[in-house]
């Protein structure tokens, strides 16, 4: 009994030096190189950046991940529910011409058909949204669409590398089944070689044909990247615009606001048909204002880009952060009456559901100041 009270204790110690050391000597190791280039004004040779980001930001996204579980210590976390029902649907082979539609799978993970392209945004179809089986982040909502009721899919847009994004095993799947054209930011391509899935990485500002008079954008927008912790910002996270003949489409991935010039950008490449812009994981507000973007500033993207429709993403399908399930759609909705915005031009339907897209009256580009997300700093400006 004692020896076996001596070994108990022996391996304990051992445990506990293994975990004081961990964090000394695990980051080489979790570590990857994804991407080497010349340095530019947001990758400085060994990561990328944001360019309009300052030390303090960088410091509260750096500590993202510490400052949650304590805020959810205190008890600062809503309550979700385990499993929500979900009606899926059952979407066409294709959509010809300039018909549009368009079905929500779930969190940022989209589906549109139109010139005869199925695209799919940021797909998972996986249960987690985390690097283990066993733990982390449990999707509440299954996909709108069964995996095997996916038609064939053309192309695939793939933002940045965060497991609830950039989703390896239903790539691998679309991979298999489909060979799609997959567009990604710097980086991310080498991700996905090491599990057999092509792809074409592009920089900000860099241009992917599809086709004869449809193509792909890279666009800037403002976040970070990181599979493992110690791979930070090594691959490089993006928006997109597809070109198409009767209207663009616009997909801000992932993002916080920072200095809105990339909305200018995007919406200088001219009028977008349809967006897609998150709404969700936003509180609390004191840290993730650096990570995501909130009601508020989802719908300044809305007033900046100007689109004919605009689908609200990332919200109710995984619990990223503090707000309750329903609480993005209830604010998108205020803000859409106390601006006079008709409902159907931000829509926030569950996932599941598919509605056509209208086709836009003028091709003319919107321009304009893209507002300021914060209230008083619009008052200051209107003195």
């Amino acid at each position: 009994m004692q020896r076996l009270l001596k070994w108990i204790g022996t391996m304990l110690l051992f445990l506990v030096v293994a975990i004081c050391l961990a964090p000394t000597f695990l980051p080489p190791f979790l570590d990857r190189i994804y991407y080497r280039g010349p340095v530019s004004d947001h990758f400085d040779g060994t990561r990328f950046f944001n360019p309009d980001a300052s030390a303090e930001e960088a410091g509260r996204q750096a500590a993202r991940g510490s400052l949650l579980l304590k805020s959810w210590a205190r008890g600062e976390r809503a309550s979700w529910p385990e499993q929500l029902p979900v009606r899926q649907s059952v979407p066409p082979p294709r959509v010809a011409g300039d018909a549009m539609l368009v079905t929500w799978i779930g969190h940022a993970s989209v589906l549109i058909q139109t010139q005869g392209l199925n695209i799919l945004t940021d797909p998972v179809w996986s249960e987690r949204v985390s690097p283990f089986s066993f733990i982390g982040p449990t999707r509440v909502r299954a996909p709108g669409v069964a995996f095997d009721r996916l038609p064939k899919i053309d192309l695939v847009l793939v933002s940045h590398n965060h497991y609830d994004h950039l989703d390896l095993a239903t790539l691998a799947r679309l991979w298999k089944r489909d060979r799609p054209l997959i567009v990604t930011p710097l980086g991310n391509d080498t991700i996905l070689k090491a599990e057999g899935v092509a792809s074409m990485a592009a920089d900000w500002g860099g241009r992917v044909p599809v086709r004869d008079g449809i193509d792909v954008l890279v666009e800037r927008n403002h976040h970070w990247s990181s599979r493992w912790g110690a791979d930070r910002n090594r691959a490089l996270w993006s928006a997109f615009t597809v070109r198409l003949p009767g209207g663009n489409i616009f997909f801000a991935g992932d993002t916080a606001l920072g200095d809105g010039m990339w909305i200018r950008q995007a919406a200088a490449h001219g009028p977008v048909r349809f967006a897609m812009i998150p709404i969700g994981a936003y509180e609390p507000r004191d840290f993730m204002k650096s990570h995501h973007v909130n009601p508020e500033e989802a719908m300044a993207i809305f007033a900046g880009l100007d689109p004919g429709m605009a689908l609200g993403i990332h919200w109710g399908t995984v619990q990223l952060t503090n707000e309750a399930i329903d609480d993005p759609p209830r604010r998108i909705a205020a803000l859409r009456r106390a601006r006079g915005l008709q409902a159907g031009r931000f829509v926030t339907p569950p996932p599941g559901a598919s509605f056509r897209v209208p086709k836009m009256l003028s091709l003319v580009a919107p321009r304009g100041r893209v507002p300021s997300a914060d209230p008083d700093k619009r008052r200051a400006r209107s003195r």
